[in-house]
């Protein structure tokens, strides 16, 4: 709407800025065609902000909690890494790696459970998750999994610890140790079948990501638990691990592309990714240079330990960031719909 009035003499009220241009043509010279910068239109319209109704998310944020089940896909990895580490140094006659494995995986998968009732609120929700089995949910397939693996890792710890039942010992160790890559893995699948965009989008890595990062907690637990002479296997696990997931982390945030691998480069989530990256490189390297010190493999451990706790919490976090901002949810659903148009 213009302000100025028509007057005798002129135009009075003229505020610069105010007044529509279409089709005026600045900086003419000659009879030559203007080009489309050389015209004088105007965008009368600010350019479109990816945006929500009154800032409120589009899609619904989890509600888990972070100390629950943030810890609980750390411990569950944990634990199911320690499990296949257990079962090889049991085979190649390596006693102190094994019992330490397998009495921290039993541990590390208790106080997993513990995190995972906790935000469910009450253990019968867990119990109700056993009244069906469906092949296509991964929460249905993990609790399944879970009331094997648990008492499977129990009775090996068990048995490890008071040296009594051995060929019981043996064959609970082989079943937790089969189970044992599935339950450090299934949580990805867990993430990755919400609508979170930055989880949801990265279902190709995320698996790769997490399996990386419990070889990596379970490598850094032998690596503190086992003597010197036995290190050997948590050691190269500890290396796999680290290798595995900083090469699938990477590979993940360069296919996200902006804006859904913001949250694994900024804020709080980015930070602690930084320093997860940091601790993984200085363990896996003090793990290599320090194999004949004590005190090194200690230092390596827990930094591993760390590495892999911060990289759940993390990667749990930036989760939640993309699930609070709605340019993470409008624009890969508008590159999809211009994909299949053009496709």
């Amino acid at each position: 709407m213009s302000t100025s009035d028509v007057t005798r003499e002129g135009l009075r009220g003229v505020q610069p800025g105010r007044d529509a241009m279409i089709g005026v043509a600045a900086g003419r010279t000659g009879g030559a065609r203007p080009s489309r910068k050389q015209r004088g239109e105007r965008a009368m319209v600010p350019d479109a902000k990816f945006t929500s109704y009154y800032g409120k998310p589009i899609i619904n944020p989890p509600i888990w909690k972070a100390p629950d089940i943030a810890g609980y896909f750390f411990l569950g990895g944990l634990s199911g890494a320690a499990s296949v580490i257990g079962l090889g140094a049991s085979v190649s006659g390596r006693d102190a790696l094994a019992k330490a494995s397998k009495i921290g995986a039993f541990g590390s998968i208790a106080l997993g459970l513990v995190g995972l009732v906790h935000d469910l609120g009450k253990p019968s929700r867990f119990l109700n998750m056993l009244r069906v089995f469906k092949p296509t949910s991964p929460m249905s397939v993990g609790s399944w999994a879970l009331a094997a693996y648990g008492p499977a890792t129990g009775v090996a710890a068990l048995c490890a610890a008071t040296g009594r039942l051995p060929r019981v010992g043996a064959a609970a160790t082989g079943g937790a140790a089969v189970i044992g890559p599935f339950i450090s893995a299934y949580t990805a699948a867990l993430m990755c079948n919400t609508a979170v965009p930055s989880w949801h989008e990265g279902y190709r890595e995320m698996p790769f990501v997490f399996v990386g990062s419990s070889a990596t907690a379970a490598g850094g637990l032998g690596l503190i638990t086992a003597p010197i002479s036995e290190a050997g296997p948590a050691r190269s696990a500890a290396l796999f691990g680290t290798a595995l997931e900083l090469a699938a982390s990477q590979a993940l945030t360069k296919r996200l592309g902006d804006p859904l691998s913001d949250p694994y480069h900024k804020g709080k989530s980015g930070a602690l990714l930084k320093v997860s990256e940091t601790l993984a490189a200085l363990g896996a390297v003090g793990s290599v240079v320090g194999r004949r010190s004590r005190v090194a493999a200690v230092a390596s451990g827990t930094a591993l330990l760390a590495s892999s706790a911060l990289s759940r919490f993390a990667i749990f976090e930036a989760g939640m960031t993309s699930a609070h901002d709605p340019q993470h949810t409008v624009r890969p659903q508008r590159e999809r719909s211009r994909a299949r148009r053009h496709g």
